[in-house]
């Protein structure tokens, strides 16, 4: 690895760059890509490394945050390497969820027209901040952090342990001085830059949803661009629309993310049964199935919210808030098939059951 972290718990180690610089392949895009990274319906799934990548340094380019912050386009390249090398392989909080995030950044950026209602620095710290919001994340979510008592608990007072981390990890990769692409920018512009990355990383632990939300459905009827205050709200929210905005994209790519999602979840509550700590039924691999697992989140926390920024960008309904609605019937659907399924499995059983009292043929299906 290109550099290692202090933080990964027990070892010790210091996050150091390597001498040389490494650098990626160099991954020309293609305009077909060029268009298709503005929109939810980008696939993700089709992009090695260096190609994600090569797109998020296409991203910067193009919103003009290299020349805004007069970043070293080589700096860009090494930080991106430093952020990347700093996921873990976890099923579902890696580097492939921060590319998602990040592209789906982007795509809101361009839909919603951002740039003509909002600063490049608040578009820098968008970015920024959806790049790094899940760095090194241990696969374990807060939960399990504060019961087990780990490291990252007590060290964060159970206060949001992982996304207190991911902030700190984010920024002792931009304290060296070779991947610090803010390196060009004031002291003061620096200091609120931080600041807001830390805002925006801290504002995706969805123990504060409600908070949140509430917060900005009380302004966005009078919604005013001018009102630091609100600005700072609607950022908020568009990072936490794009950390958990799988299911607006096309069913091919989204449900993929379930299974790694329920693979981790799985994962932890194994462990947690391990430890004799409590397990939430939602990742509980004996109570969970994909439908009963989207369908109340969906429909109580991702169509509100996107209902809610629709209010402010009417232009996301037809390719966002309409793919939300789509996702919760498939997945009603598939529950009703599951229930239909169930039953005739109870009925099944029952007359084995009732034909081995009475001693008669057991019949194939219930008559």
């Amino acid at each position: 690895m290109m550099y290692l972290l202090a933080s990964r718990q027990n070892d010790g180690k210091k996050l150091n760059p390597r001498r040389d610089v490494p650098s990626y392949p160099k991954y020309t895009l293609s305009q077909e890509t060029i268009e298709a990274l503005k929109k939810p319906t980008f696939d993700v799934w089709h992009w090695e490394h260096n190609e994600m990548l090569s797109c998020l340094e296409y991203m910067y380019h193009d919103l003009g945050l290299v020349k805004e912050f007069n970043m070293n386009p080589i700096t860009l390249k090494r930080w991106l390497l430093g952020i990347q090398e700093n996921y873990r392989s976890n099923p579902f909080h890696n580097f492939r969820h921060c590319f998602c995030v990040s592209q789906m950044m982007y795509g809101m950026i361009n839909l919603c027209n951002l740039p003509e209602k909002m600063t490049l620095t608040d578009m820098g710290i968008l970015m920024t901040a959806a790049v790094c919001h899940d760095l090194d994340h241990p696969g374990y979510n807060n939960t399990y952090q504060i019961n087990a008592r780990t490291e990252l608990a007590v060290r964060y007072n159970d206060i949001s342990p992982l996304e207190n981390h991911h902030c700190a990890v984010a920024f002792q990769i931009l304290s060296l001085p070779e991947c610090n692409i803010f390196a060009n920018v004031e002291l003061e512009a620096y200091k609120q830059i931080r600041q807001a990355i830390i805002t925006l990383i801290l504002a995706t632990d969805m123990a504060r949803h409600g908070e949140i939300l509430d917060s900005f459905k009380h302004k966005v009827d009078s919604f005013d661009f001018t009102n630091e205050e609100h600005v700072t709200c609607l950022k908020m929210v568009l990072i936490k629309c794009c950390d958990i905005s799988n299911e607006v994209r096309p069913t091919e790519v989204a449900e993929p993310w379930v299974d790694c999602l329920l693979e981790e979840y799985f994962m932890q509550s194994d462990r947690e049964k391990t430890e004799g700590l409590p397990v939430a039924p939602f990742m509980d691999r004996d109570k969970v199935t994909k439908p009963t697992a989207q369908i109340g989140f969906i429909k109580f926390v991702l169509i509100p919210m996107f209902e809610t920024v629709m209010k402010l960008f009417p232009q996301i309904e037809e390719i966002m808030v309409q793919p939300l609605r789509d996702s919760r019937d498939h997945y009603e659907e598939l529950k009703q098939i599951d229930d239909a399924m169930t039953e005739v499995g109870h009925l099944f059983s029952l007359n084995i059951t009732l034909s081995l009292v009475n001693q008669i043929p057991i019949p194939i299906f219930p008559s």
